[in-house]
């Protein structure tokens, strides 16, 4: 039953207008509506939101709660929901629609090629809900903050934008701030390892997702960390680009 639940919803993904498709991570072609194909590559703005308001993208999004969250509250910003679920996105698209959020649209795509699908500086700012924390050993580089992941933001987000990082996972926490140490092209501009124990320093903060509240009832502290890009010329430290491609 549940695997036929989801064939329905792979099915449905390819009829909602608010979703984009990339099947084949060696090829960078995406699929709209009705599964045609459609170049959103520096128009993402213009070419699927119809305005040039500031665009966000929500990394591991899942099911899409900071997706479709931000954009009932900021209605004058464009939300991204990026993830490889395509399961997970159905539901966040389908709330989307319900809730008539025209600003809020999905990516069901692999985020380690991500700047395969977004121009240079054509992203605002990102957050990264949640991610898996690849725990086991040898899996670091797979974690998204890793290096080979920062080079991909960096390559999408304007000069100056931020990175949000909210995750369960005290040991990405700490990874994340050793990392980071050793990165000079990164700035960390604010961290936390329990951010409901005060006030919260920004108010997107208190959305929660799914896993938020099911990490949060079994007693798991939050943590949040805040990080910016330093000047191109400032070299980012190890990981690896886009598989296969130049970054250009």
């Amino acid at each position: 039953m549940a695997t036929r639940n989801k064939l329905q919803k792979f099915a449905e993904i390819l009829q909602l207008p608010n979703v984009y498709e990339n099947f084949d991570p060696r090829n960078p072609e995406l699929v709209g509506e009705g599964g045609l194909p459609v170049d959103r590559k520096g128009n993402w703005a213009q070419g699927h939101f119809g305005n040039d308001n500031p665009i966000t993208l929500e990394l591991a999004c899942g099911r899409g709660e900071y997706t479709v969250d931000l954009a009932g509250q900021y209605p004058d910003r464009s939300f991204i929901g990026v993830d490889i679920k395509g399961a997970r996105i159905w539901k966040g698209a389908k709330i989307a629609i319900e809730r008539k959020l025209e600003n809020a649209a999905f990516l069901r795509t692999r985020i380690e090629i991500i700047s395969t699908f977004f121009a240079p500086g054509e992203v605002d700012e990102i957050w990264i809900t949640f991610p898996d924390p690849f725990l086991k050993k040898g899996k670091e580089n797979r974690r998204l903050t890793a290096a080979r992941y920062l080079k991909q933001y960096r390559h999408i987000l304007k000069p100056g934008g931020l990175v949000h990082l909210k995750t369960d996972s005290r040991e990405l926490y700490e990874w994340t701030q050793e990392t980071f140490a050793e990165q000079p092209a990164v700035e960390v501009l604010y961290h936390d390892h329990d951010i409901y124990s005060k006030p919260l320093p920004i108010p997107e903060l208190s959305t929660e997702t799914y896993y938020e509240k099911l990490h949060k009832g079994l007693g798991k502290t939050i943590t949040y960390t805040q990080f910016r890009f330093g000047p191109e010329d400032v070299e980012i430290i190890g990981g690896k680009g886009v598989p296969g491609q130049e970054l250009k």
